[in-house]
């Protein structure tokens, strides 16, 4: 048997196999024996296609909002118009949750793109019981709610418009300029203090940038969305993320620069997490773009994570430990001091709950509403 065909970058995606997911009963190698025309691709052994299309399915989801109890984030409630994300960033810690369906966390998961079609009606209902008490809603926090199908889908701006409608606070994380089409909505709430929105910038090198996160905003996109959003008078944080070893860590105080002249008025800080089958799809990205440097990288992220790929440990998991990650932490505190974008966070507890109102919701065509009437509007 020859031995398996060395990866190869793919253009447009961050992952460069279709790696098998941890839930896969067969395990399937593929090699080139000289036969094929194309090369094959890594995970199934087929013909290598010319190009990865994207495809984006409607799903009717169940439930819409998911709660969590880690001390390391600073909201319960979240909420995702989309599973998996073309923006295809190597690093996204979302990849393992596409084995749960039966596909790969790598090509399929920023191809194969489903959309929760029900999900502002959905919100709305739950919003509506009389035992939902309000608590700011993040948006966007495993895939992005602002990825490249959301133009024709339009799902977080109908989500946007169902929160304004019971001035419920939210917040919202991207990488993404669309989110300037929603600033009519995003304004008004952000003056009533309803409003948070932070945009990650991992790098301003454009090249990096290409291969790290090739279907999101540009690095020099993204500064001018944050100014952007600025001068609509909505306060933006900038989350520096994730900071990787050799990679993205040599910029650590010109990003703070940048983003801070964009208008930025708080940053915070990730360290590379490397979950599940995450570890080895970035070993791949990092043997495809930078081999001369790859067991250096991986070196020092072990050392932030105890001798391991990953530690999921609350507390040590977004920071790392060790002599590594305690100078990228003094690094970054100096940096933001200096540059006065410290002491401005905490605008997610900011967020005001105390305007809430409970939506209108409409019963389903034929259903009895209360009082007999079947088609008066109803509170749940």
């Amino acid at each position: 048997m020859l031995p398996p065909q060395s990866l190869k970058a793919r253009k447009g995606r961050g992952a460069v196999s279709n790696l098998q997911g941890r839930h896969e009963v067969h395990a399937r190698d593929g090699f080139d024996d000289g036969w094929s025309v194309g090369g094959l691709d890594e995970a199934a052994g087929e013909a290598e296609a010319p190009t990865w299309k994207t495809q984006v399915s409607d799903e009717q989801a169940r439930t819409i909002l998911t709660r969590n109890a880690s001390p390391d984030l600073p909201f319960n409630v979240s909420l995702n118009p989309y599973r998996g994300c073309e923006h295809g960033c190597i690093y996204c810690f979302a990849r393992p949750t596409h084995s749960y369906l039966g596909l790969s966390p790598g090509l399929d998961f920023e191809s194969r793109i489903y959309a929760k079609v029900n999900a502002p009606e959905l919100l709305r209902r739950e919003l509506a019981k009389p035992s939902y008490a309000p608590e700011p809603i993040a948006l966007g926090v495993n895939t992005d709610a602002y990825q490249p199908c959301e133009r024709e889908r339009q799902l977080t701006r109908r989500v946007l418009e169902v929160l304004q409608e019971c001035d419920h606070p939210l917040a919202l994380i991207t990488k993404s300029s669309l989110i300037e089409r929603d600033i009519d909505i995003l304004a008004p709430m952000a003056a009533k203090r309803q409003a948070a929105v932070a945009v990650t910038v991992t790098t301003l090198d454009p090249a990096i940038a290409r291969t790290l996160e090739p279907r999101a905003a540009a690095p020099a996109r993204r500064l001018r969305t944050i100014r952007t959003l600025t001068d609509a008078g909505i306060p933006v944080g900038v989350s520096i993320a994730p900071i990787i070893p050799f990679v993205t860590e040599p910029e650590i105080e010109q990003l703070l620069e940048a983003v801070r002249d964009a208008g930025a008025i708080h940053a915070h800080y990730v360290v590379l997490r490397l979950p599940w089958e995450v570890s080895p799809l970035f070993q791949q990205w990092l043997e495809a773009h930078f081999p001369e440097r790859a067991q250096r990288v991986m070196n020092r992220v072990r050392e932030m994570r105890g001798g391991k790929d990953y530690d999921s440990a609350f507390g040590t998991r977004m920071r790392g430990e060790g002599v590594w990650a305690d100078l990228i932490r003094q690094r970054f505190e100096k940096a933001v001091h200096r540059l006065g974008l410290h002491g401005k966070g905490g605008r997610f507890k900011q967020l005001d709950c105390t305007q809430f109102r409970r939506p209108l919701v409409v019963p389903p065509l034929g259903a009895k509403a209360k009082g007999g009437n079947a088609g008066q509007l109803d509170l749940f």
